[in-house]
């Protein structure tokens, strides 16, 4: 039985600026890494980032293509209302830029909107108190955390103003009932924050199915969260763990750098 082929995408890297370039490089990375840490739904989430030097354009992943297969040539770029900018030979999916086009209207400071359907994530929105205090992990959560009611699949332009407000500047939004959502000032911040973010909900998960009594970290220690997690990274955020990530996917596929 022949292997089956990869599909033949021209590369973009001398048509772009070097900037664009990297963007596209680090967010098909992004996509990759959601595959390859298990949070992807098939085609059914999306990632964006801001293309650098605008403030009203975005690349998006090509809908019907799963994460993994995604390379910075394959992106698509969009305006704020999910339009093509230009020739693509891939679609895309307006509808799931609904989301993403509302945050990035507001959170000029975003770069990258992350949004998954996780498991385990989709497993504590469900839950009436939300993300619990209970582990490490989730005390970073907790100090940047907003929640969003569920209003239905996400299609609604009516939706929009409710949810910037229920976000507010907070990086983390639990999207009820959904799941879960991240924003950083780079790729970078936006995937260690879902790193992070997904981690607190699995150990949640995994400590009520124990059924003893919980510990609930105390108030105080996450007001500090935000302060002691610069000084845990050094200041750079995402970045510190980025070319590492970098590196794991290399050793797996290097192709999301075609």
């Amino acid at each position: 039985m022949n292997a089956p082929e990869k599909l033949a995408i021209p590369s973009l890297k001398d048509r772009v600026s070097p900037e664009e370039w990297q963007t596209r490089v680090d967010l098909a990375a992004c996509y990759r890494l959601v595959a390859d840490f298990g949070w992807s739904d098939l085609i059914f989430t999306h990632i964006t980032a801001r293309v650098p030097g605008t403030e009203d354009q975005f690349l998006i992943n090509p809908y019907g293509m799963m994460f993994d297969e995604i390379t910075a040539s394959s992106l698509v770029k969009i305006d704020l209302h999910g339009n093509k900018i230009e020739e693509s030979p891939f679609p895309v999916n307006p509808a799931g830029f609904t989301i993403h086009s509302a945050i990035h209207a507001v959170r000029h400071d975003a770069q990258c909107v992350l949004h998954v359907h996780s498991i385990n994530g989709v497993a504590v929105s469900a839950q009436k108190n939300g993300l619990l205090p209970l582990s490490q992990q989730s005390i970073f959560v907790l100090s940047s955390l907003a929640y969003h009611d569920y209003e239905g699949v996400a299609l609604n332009d009516e939706e929009k103003p409710r949810l910037v407000a229920d976000l507010g500047n907070k990086n983390y939004l639990m999207l009820r009932n959904h799941g879960l959502l991240t924003l950083g000032k780079t790729i970078a911040d936006a995937f260690v924050n879902m790193y992070v973010f997904e981690a607190a909900c699995m150990i949640q998960i995994r400590a009520q199915s124990g059924g003893g009594e919980l510990i609930g970290i105390p108030p105080g220690i996450i007001s500090g969260a935000q302060q002691q997690a610069r000084t845990v990274t050094k200041s750079q955020g995402g970045m510190l763990a980025w070319p590492g990530l970098l590196r794991r996917l290399d050793r797996i596929d290097p192709s999301f750098r075609d």
